[in-house]
């Protein structure tokens, strides 16, 4: 490394990612990816009983929506990332070690939905209501799966002298630790931590769409066009610092195009799209309907709403007797007329 890159400061890696439980490998990075899926499990469960969904119905998308993610994800690395898999020199096998890192989160997104699409068609719930309320715990999510990267030793960003600059060792992938020469790792070098920028931004993201969606009570999907927007704009300057093999289109990184392509899309849906936030009740049995019209602001008052309308009813049957009387009064006075008209 050049000596004018020797920072004052560096943020250390670690040198192991795995550790060996008796016959059961524990990793670092599929720990973080659960804490993710765990913190927006919990973070879309309070978000969807405010709008009257049962408690833990999350637990039924996440059946659904998590293995479908986690699917989408590596798919899509794996065909952008096609040389460590086919051809003279790849290994099909490795494209099903996921422990050893390689998740594309556009694939997880894409992938996430379908499963999620499906677990809310089955539970009768609007589909655009739980991906607002995912919109909040997805990119926290995402940070936390960030450090897994770090733990990896991997993903990082262009050399650097700054003071929060990484140290990165050479990483033996497939025994999940660093490299080492007479029992000392092997430094490759300090380098932007470009996991922690993002665990950062999407902190970041999280905290503005929830603002954003107590503010303005986004609603048909609006929450989440915002979150893809604004991360993918965070996203696409990171990935413009990262130096790890990728595909390049115009000179570009084929991620960067993705970011622009994303990001478009999800600002013309939250423009074009309009409407009140959706909301549920369900019953004892726990089955789910849609609220029509102007829900009110929380499911008990929804109940008061309809109590009051049942009461109602028998006051517009009481109503009945009167409006006989009345037919009555025409009745004679049709008589009365009738009369005067003979005696004409």
């Amino acid at each position: 490394m050049d000596a004018a890159l020797t920072p004052l400061a560096v943020i250390p890696s670690p040198t192991q990612g795995v550790w060996d439980l008796g016959p059961v490998p524990l990793r670092a990075y599929a720990l973080c990816i659960v804490l993710g899926i765990v913190a927006a499990c919990f973070i879309a469960d309070r978000r969807l009983r405010q709008r009257g969904a049962p408690p833990w119905v999350i637990l039924d998308i996440a059946v659904w929506a998590v293995p479908a993610g986690i699917i989408g994800a590596r798919i899509y690395h794996v065909i952008t990332s096609p040389e460590a898999y086919f051809g003279e020199n790849g290994d099909l096998i490795k494209a099903f070690k996921i422990w050893e890192g390689g998740l594309g989160i556009w694939g997880g997104i894409a992938g996430g939905a379908v499963g999620a699409y499906i677990a809310c068609r089955r539970l009768n719930l609007p589909f655009a209501m739980a991906a607002d309320t995912l919109a909040v715990g997805l990119p926290v999510a995402q940070a936390l799966g960030r450090w897994g990267n770090w733990f990896n030793n991997e993903l990082y960003g262009k050399e650097t002298s700054l003071p929060w600059g990484l140290k990165v060792y050479n990483w033996d992938a497939s025994a999940g630790h660093a490299q080492t020469v007479n029992g000392e790792p092997i430094v490759l070098g300090v380098f932007h931590p470009t996991f922690l920028y993002e665990f950062l931004w999407c902190l970041g993201v999280a905290a503005a769409v929830y603002y954003a969606d107590k503010r303005w009570t986004l609603g048909r999907g609006r929450a989440f066009a915002l979150y893809v927007a604004l991360y993918c704009v965070g996203r696409f300057w990171i990935e413009a610092l990262r130096i790890d093999d990728a595909h390049h289109f115009l000179g570009m990184r084929l991620n960067n195009w993705t970011a622009i392509v994303v990001f478009v899309a999800a600002v013309v849906y939250f423009l074009r799209v309009n409407g009140p936030q959706e909301r549920v009740t369900y019953d004892e049995n726990g089955r789910i309907t849609v609220v029509t019209g102007s829900p009110a602001a929380d499911p008990s008052e929804a109940e008061v709403v309809a109590e009051a309308d049942t009461v109602a009813e028998p006051t517009a049957e009481e109503d009945d007797p009167p409006a006989a009387d009345d037919a009555d009064a025409d009745s004679s006075s049709n008589s009365s007329s009738n009369s005067s008209s003979s005696k004409g």
